[in-house]
């Protein structure tokens, strides 16, 4: 069911909900938390598939936010809010309600959203594309506990991590560390299957994916390891192979479906690792509302870090050289003036010895 409102309130859209439940006869609902999607026009219908699908497992009241472009000073001066509200069928198995905001109403959508939260109800913020910088900051972030963003999306994915790294608040996470979550699972698992050490990582794949850069860093960061990033055509990651003191370890995945997990002196498995759908990673987003301390402590190891030897690597080296030395004492050298009196002292007594003899000869 869905009902069109043209210039309302967020009072109007409460009724209209209401109706909506009473009109399908279900007035008891047991929605679980509020996702906003703060989306433009272009990317809206997408993210509401998306938010549908996965609102089979997470049944919420899902607001999008269309924030439509001013293209004159008449579309500025005109203030307005559309709605459309969408329950049963048409919704999932929540609520749906889309927002079109125009005007300076725009610059004021935490106004609108705040009385169509749920009460006493999680509320997460999604942005698909365009995040902003500090999304703690933002006046629709700071309504969430939870604020999700893509730096995929970004037109400089690598360099949106170290924003994303400089804003970091609890509560924030990215898709792009959701997305390598079976990756991490099975590098963790070959790892407990095997006692080694490992001593150094290669991470394959495309140059410009802030997956790949997110799971080179939570490496580099959990093991300790130079990790060194290797570009592929993809695509996404494709491969991630661990030197350790055992023998190799891989990671390879070469069709985005189907990879091959092989450890030294086992035969090689096929496992399935297959690239998700944008509805697979927000329903695992929403399973769990919590600060992820994981991809804090991966985000802010830094990309710059990568491709170099951590300093404990670096200065291992140098242990046994000085246990070394210590162990053999080195002579410590004669002052200059002892050195050059030596050879006459030698002389002298040699003289020393002579005499005697000559005396002897003489008498």
């Amino acid at each position: 069911m869905k009902i069109d409102l043209t210039d309302t309130t967020a009072g109007e859209i409460n009724k209209a909900l209401v109706r909506g439940r009473r009109a399908i006869g279900t007035p008891a609902v047991g929605m679980v938390l509020t996702l906003v999607i703060v989306t433009d026009e272009e990317n809206a219908y997408d993210a509401l598939k998306a938010a549908n699908d996965a609102s089979r497992e997470h049944p919420s009241r899902t607001l999008v936010v269309i924030k439509r472009v001013s293209r004159g000073p008449r579309d500025r001066t005109s203030s307005r809010l559309d709605a459309e509200v969408r329950v049963g069928a048409d919704a999932g198995t929540g609520e749906t309600v889309v927002l079109r905001l125009y005007g300076e109403v725009v610059e004021h959508a935490d106004s609108v959203v705040l009385p169509l939260l749920l009460p006493d109800a999680p509320v997460v913020v999604w942005w698909p594309v365009n995040a902003p910088l500090d999304p703690a900051k933002d006046p629709l972030g700071a309504l969430a506990q939870r604020r999700v963003t893509d730096s995929y999306t970004a037109e400089q994915p690598v360099r949106e991590l170290a924003a994303r790294a400089a804003a970091y608040t609890p509560g924030d996470t990215d898709l792009s560390w959701t997305r390598i979550t079976p990756w991490r699972s099975m590098l963790a698992a070959a790892l407990d299957q095997v006692t080694c050490e490992v001593r150094a990582v290669e991470v394959e794949g495309e140059e410009f994916n802030p997956s790949c850069e997110l799971l080179a860093m939570w490496l580099a960061d959990r093991l300790d390891v130079p990790v060194r990033r290797s570009p592929s055509a993809g695509p996404g990651l494709t491969a991630v192979r661990l030197d350790t003191s055992r023998g190799p370890i891989s990671l390879d995945r070469a069709d985005g479906s189907l990879a091959t997990l092989a450890i030294e002196g086992q035969p090689a498995r096929a496992v399935a690792l297959k690239r998700r759908d944008t509805a697979e990673l927000i329903a695992e987003e929403l399973r769990r509302l919590d600060p992820d301390d994981t991809y804090a402590s991966a985000l802010r190891y830094g990309v710059e870090r990568l491709n170099t030897v951590p300093k404990q690597s670096a200065e291992a080296p140098a242990e046994p050289a000085a246990t070394a030395e210590a162990a053999e004492p080195v002579a410590e050298p004669e002052p200059v003036e002892e050195a050059a009196k030596a050879p006459a002292k030698k002389a002298a007594a040699k003289s020393a010895k002579k005499a005697p003899a000559r005396k002897a000869a003489a008498k």
